[in-house]
């Protein structure tokens, strides 16, 4: 009897033992976010997302936009570092094309629990925008961009028109023209020091049709960061011309995120 005593007490304390594990890992992991912080690309401003944000809103997310001075990768995860501290709890960071690079950076601030990338550039740590953009033939939007004399660069109207956003009405092409936001060409060199891919979970919207940055270099990237990834037939810049499939995709990583 007390050999069946001592077995049943060591059995209890076992069981015990286990649920009181079992109850802290589901106390410290849980699933999904509501923040949203969302960084664009070069030639653009916060106003890119303007048709993604209501719809993410719709679905009780908290929603921000962030300006880019675009003078360089510090200058720009300098912003993104500060929207993410402005919320309340962690924070899925969201970036398209030139965007990407900053997320890569900013997304190892501790509140960032993932990462979305929007036919976006995703570099290696110790590898800049520009060099990730050699691994693939440069796309024919490339041919449009024009600096000025203080050493920043622009698109021109037919490049807008016809490569960054060729899936547009005229009139809203013609808009984006005149709100562009010119991009340092310093930024091109500048390097990742830590890829915060490698430690975070990512998601990626390829865009087939896109003609600023390479598509297969996009599905290479997507494939090397192991993202969860959709493609859609659109041009650069695929959150204006295609928002609520990419609010949907926004709003699915949210929802399945892990929170530590």
């Amino acid at each position: 009897m007390y050999t069946l005593n001592r077995a049943l007490s060591a059995l209890t304390g076992i069981i015990m033992t286990v649920s009181a594990i079992s109850g802290a890992d589901a106390q410290s992991t849980k699933t999904g976010v509501t923040n949203v912080v969302l960084v664009h690309g070069a030639f653009a401003d916060g106003s890119s997302w303007s048709k993604v944000i209501p719809l993410l809103e719709a679905k009780g997310l908290t929603v921000i936009a962030v300006q880019n001075p675009l003078t360089s990768l510090a200058d720009d995860v300098a912003a993104a570092k500060r929207a993410i501290a402005l919320q309340n709890g962690p924070v899925l960071l969201v970036g398209h094309s030139w965007g990407g690079a900053v997320i890569t950076e900013a997304g190892n601030d501790p509140k960032v629990a993932g990462l979305v990338y929007v036919a976006a550039g995703a570099p290696d740590e110790g590898q800049s925008f520009g060099e990730m953009g050699q691994a693939a033939p440069p796309a024919p939007g490339t041919g449009e961009i024009r600096p000025d004399a203080a050493g920043f660069l622009s698109l021109t109207a037919k490049g807008i028109k016809e490569d960054f956003a060729q899936d547009l009405p005229e009139a809203e092409t013609k808009l984006m023209f005149a709100t562009q936001g010119p991009w340092s060409a310093k930024a091109l060199g500048d390097k990742i020091s830590k890829a915060a891919w490698k430690t975070k979970p990512s998601w990626y919207i390829a865009a087939s049709e896109d003609r600023m940055i390479n598509p297969d270099l996009q599905q290479t990237l997507a494939k090397k960061i192991k993202a969860t990834t959709l493609t859609l037939k659109t041009s650069h810049v695929p959150m204006v011309s295609q928002p609520e499939k990419v609010a949907a995709f926004i709003i699915e990583a949210a929802a399945h995120v892990n929170v530590q």
